[in-house]
């Protein structure tokens, strides 16, 4: 699925462990959630998560990912009130993620606002259990780098995360999308081509469907019109050459669909609210800064 692939890998996404340790009872986290997603991984004992007024208790080898952020409670029992304790110790990975891009993703209503991934669905999908273990390892050895290696852990993990829930959850209106045979031929040939001139009447021509009909089906299954989302598409190629190549303004214009530099400098303010030529400033002189 080249579409999907494509904006998975496109997620700008920081990421860390915050938190590796062993807990004795009776304890509890308040998290409030400053970074935009969490998850919480348990190595060893058990634990309750409370969410949105609900409670989920947690058992070995167990996973929550809050994935839309939003206050949430670890803790040894049910509420943090301190009935039913366990008196085992829990052992507990703790990472967030906090995405970059102002740009909205067409997976930003995949992301759940909780989900639950039980010891033997982790188990289904060695890669991510082995990641999780190294995760802890990495966290816990404070060598060298290993905090490095630790964020960028963190990063595959979010995209593995993603991947599992929108295998598990296929019905989600445009992931749906991807798989219709025509909607999904035309996310195709916007994503590949974004520098052609895409009307309704040609990309319904190109996946033999009426304009009327075409322009129904792509809003019911992709929830934004055919315009709307090749707009998106084009600014966040826009935004990454900008960002990573030294490609005038007015080339990058060109590439992405635009007859002309003000036309696209007038859509992609619209959309970021600033400039091309300021976007790409900032984005330099957040890199020196950080350089030092």
């Amino acid at each position: 699925m080249p579409v999907l692939s494509e904006i998975l890998s496109s997620i700008k996404a920081k990421g860390s462990v915050y938190f590796c340790d062993k807990l004795d009872p009776p304890w509890k986290l308040v998290e409030n959630m400053a970074f935009s997603a969490a998850f919480h991984y348990v190595r060893g004992g058990r634990c309750w998560i409370e969410f949105a007024g609900e409670n989920f208790l947690l058992g070995p080898g167990d996973l929550a990912f809050v994935g839309r952020g939003g206050p949430h409670v670890l803790s040894s029992s049910k509420g943090g009130l301190g009935e039913n304790e366990d008196a085992a110790s829990t052992h507990l990975l703790c990472g967030y993620f906090s995405f970059r891009d102002p740009i909205p993703s067409p997976l930003d209503d995949a992301i759940p606002p909780i989900l639950i991934l039980r010891s033997d669905e982790i188990s289904s999908l060695p890669w991510l259990k082995t990641t999780l273990e190294h995760l802890s390892s990495e966290y816990n050895s404070q060598t060298p780098g290993a905090m490095v290696v630790v964020n960028k852990l963190t990063e595959v993990v979010l995209v593995e995360l993603i991947r599992f829930h929108i295998h598990k959850e296929g019905s989600h209106n445009f992931i749906a999308a991807l798989f219709d045979p025509q909607i999904g031929q035309a996310l195709t040939l916007m994503h590949k081509h974004p520098d052609t001139h895409w009307t309704l009447e040609l990309l319904a021509s190109k996946v033999a469907m009426s304009r009327a009909a075409f322009a129904r089906r792509f809003k019911e299954m992709v929830g934004q019109t055919m315009f709307q989302y090749l707009t998106t598409v084009r600014i966040r190629v826009a935004s990454d050459l900008l960002r990573y190549s030294q490609q005038p303004v007015a080339d990058i214009a060109e590439a992405v669909g635009y007859v002309s530099d003000m036309a696209f400098a007038k859509v992609f303010k619209d959309q970021i609210g600033v400039t091309p030529v300021a976007w790409r400033k900032e984005y330099r002189a957040g890199l020196k800064e950080k350089q030092g």
